[in-house]
């Protein structure tokens, strides 16, 4: 990586970057590495060896045993081991650990997905549900890849709701074992990795029966196979066949018909069952217990956000790539064709979604410290744990949709050569189109944030005496009014009369930008309180009101992960010594901003936040925005710091600039020549 715009890996695009106020790019590359900048450098060169890349001529077969044997090239190469204790070969290094992962997605999702369900959800289930005695017994053979397993939670018939499967394990005081039972096939789990051919055991969510008690969902250790591949007695599964995507992970359905294991395969560590049934738990709660075991396996939603911003990073980095070479129409030239990405429609497709990109990726690195820190012990308090759980709820839905829309922008950007599968963006398209649903429905994430911002709400008024609290609901209710009642826009629209720049300033004044990011999210979760409020203690009205603000409450927990992301942006700049890289990410951050509220300029409108003065001028001065940036934009995806190794598409090798200069010198030999045929406009334009 180097500081000019022209590399081996971007050719020829120095003619649309300013010898002036460049950004250091290498700082900058530096800086996206995030805290495990050293992990990620030895993950992304194994991401870039062909032999852990997706053939995209196998088929679904060929694809699975294909990643299977990359795994073992993993183990092989001590890859996989870095989340363990050090008494087992790992480095207890939960944060770095998840990084190395996030990097595969380069390579093959398929192998980042498979990988994540072998070391992060099947050996993961027994490190953090098991106990030292589970740890020494299971988790060599996980690691080593001996036992690939399973991580048998989701059922047919119970997606996202973990707590009300309906797979039991009943506990036999006379035998002193657990049976394990699937009483009906919608309580046949089903999507687990490894589960239709690879996986020898199963980490096995269940009903923990005991004495005629239910105690909720507790986690078994549970064989499912032999060593020839065979199903063990009472174990039956099928294949899940092929997919959308990620077709080399094994994706299979287990059903259990009264499974016998011992009673010390229960993962203990928050729920236990002594020889005569007695049951005990550290956490008196059912509730907390359940929250607590399932918070331990967070890991997935904290890693699958890391992906799908490494993925948005590489779509971009091709698109721009192609649109900073690829020339189309004569608008400005009547010898030269217009670079794509000149054009401000390409640079609103395009640019935006980079400054949304630079936003995620800020972000995951809070979320990568923050995970680390309840994983090390660093920072393990429950306040920590739900502070997590509800971070990584908040910003996995986020960068799993913008990949989505990042993707297929870039391939539609890119026309019919973004098609081409050797160009990378259907198949990586295909393969994330289920983040949005697994490690938790995207939609089911955000309501869980959305209960935690109404936690917190009533949290806050709950400290407020009864003076107080008067004053408070007065203040609130003169809000509401001077916004509804558009006097705030009245007064903005007077401060700003007849000067856009005054309207600019506005937006750009950061102040600015976190108080309408912030009251917006206020604003819709005081609405939906007050109307659950109304409700009261009636149980059916509760319900009632709850559904009828469910949308809102989703849009103001939609809202608070944008709010982090503005926020993880806004303490990046401050880390950044370049001025001029300082400056151009000032503009990026801008343009991150000001597409958030251009998006809902409705909402800001018609509560009263902005004047139809200030609406008026936003998108032209985020046009003017994308035009500064614009000169900067391959040196922020080069920033990115994937090489061709990684991106693997002929469109953003260098291959288009070399026709465009090829057919460019081809027309100014012609035009120098004598055998320039003459235009039909020119002979009309003289003989007028």
């Amino acid at each position: 990586m180097n500081n000019k715009a022209s590399s081996s890996d971007s050719p020829k695009n120095e003619r649309n970057v300013m010898s002036e106020n460049r950004i250091n790019v290498t700082d900058l590359a530096e800086q996206l590495l995030g805290p495990y900048a050293e992990i990620r450098k030895a993950s992304r060169a194994r991401a870039a060896r062909p032999e852990l890349q997706r053939d995209p001529l196998l088929g679904m077969d060929e694809h699975r045993d294909r990643v299977l044997g990359q795994l073992s090239l993993l183990v092989e190469e001590e890859a996989v081991q870095r989340a363990f204790p050090v008494k087992f070969g790992g480095y207890d290094d939960h944060g770095g650990s998840i990084a190395s992962f996030e990097e595969l997605v380069a390579a093959d999702p398929s192998l980042q997905i498979k990988a994540g369900v072998q070391w992060g959800l099947f050996a993961g289930a027994i490190l953090h549900l098991g106990t030292e005695e589970h740890h020494a017994k299971w988790l060599p053979d996980a690691m080593s890849l001996k036992t690939p397993g399973a991580f048998a939670m989701t059922e047919i018939g119970h997606g996202s709701d973990v707590a009300s499967v309906a797979t039991t394990a009943t506990y036999d005081e006379e035998s002193e074992e657990f049976v394990i039972h699937t009483p009906f096939k919608a309580a046949w789990k089903d999507y687990l990795g490894n589960a239709a051919l690879h996986g020898k055991a199963a980490t096995v969510f269940a009903q923990l029966i005991t004495k005629g008690v239910n105690h909720g969902v507790h986690c078994f250790y549970v064989p499912i196979r032999d060593d020839e591949g065979n199903f063990l007695p009472g174990i039956g599964g099928e294949d899940d066949g092929l997919k959308g995507g990620l077709n080399g992970i094994d994706n299979g359905r287990l059903h259990f018909t009264n499974v016998r294991v011992p009673r010390t395969n229960l993962l203990n560590r928050y729920g236990n069952v002594t020889a005569d049934g007695s049951y005990s738990s550290p956490i008196s709660s059912p509730g907390r217990r359940f929250f607590t075991m399932l918070g331990t396996l967070v890991q997935g939603r904290v890693s699958l956000d890391g992906a799908a911003t490494s993925a948005s990073k590489i779509g971009l980095q091709i698109a721009v790539t192609y649109g900073n070479q690829r020339r189309q129409f004569n608008s400005t030239s009547d010898t030269e064709e217009t670079t794509l990405l000149d054009y401000q429609r390409h640079q609103r497709r395009l640019i935006t979604r980079l400054a949304r990109t630079y936003a995620s990726s800020f972000a995951h690195d809070g979320l990568l410290d923050k995970f680390d820190a309840v994983f090390s012990g660093r920072a393990d308090s429950d306040e920590d744990r739900q502070d997590l759980e509800t971070l990584a709820a908040a910003l996995k839905p986020l960068s799993t949709w913008d990949a989505l829309d990042t993707l297929q922008e870039c391939r539609e950007a890119c026309g019919g050569s973004g098609f081409i599968a050797k160009n990378r963006f259907t198949q990586l398209y295909q393969d994330l189109d289920v983040y949005v649903t697994f490690e938790g429905d995207n939609n089911v994430l955000l309501q869980l944030v959305g209960k935690r911002l109404l936690t917190d709400y009533a949290a806050e008024f709950r400290k407020l005496d009864t003076g107080a609290m008067a004053l408070y609901a007065a203040k609130q209710v003169g809000n509401t009014a001077l916004h509804r009642s558009g006097l705030r826009s009245v007064g903005q629209a007077l401060a700003d009369v007849s000067d856009e720049r005054k309207s600019a300033n506005f937006f750009k004044d950061p102040d600015n930008q976190r108080a309408l990011l912030t009251d917006r999210i206020n604003a819709k979760v005081a609405e939906v309180a007050n109307a659950l409020r109304a409700a009261g203690k009636n149980p059916v009205k509760a319900a009632q009101a709850f559904n009828e603000n469910q949308e809102l409450l989703i849009s103001a927990a939609r809202d608070h992960g944008q709010l982090l992301r503005w926020e993880a942006f806004t303490a990046a700049l401050e880390k950044v010594a370049d001025p001029a890289t300082s400056e151009v990410l000032t503009w990026l951050r801008d343009v991150f901003t000001l597409s958030l509220i251009e998006e809902d300029l409705g909402w800001f409108l018609a509560n009263g936040h902005l004047s139809m003065q200030r609406a008026r001028t936003l998108p032209g001065y985020l046009n003017r925005l994308l035009a500064r940036l614009r000169p900067h934009a391959q040196d922020l995806v080069d920033a990115f710091g994937y090489t061709q190794d990684h991106l693997r598409a002929d469109i953003s090798n260098g291959t288009e600039a070399e026709r465009q200069d090829e057919a460019m010198e081809y027309f100014r030999k012609l035009r120098a020549s004598d055998n320039a045929p003459i235009s039909e406009k020119s002979l009309k334009k003289a003989s007028a």
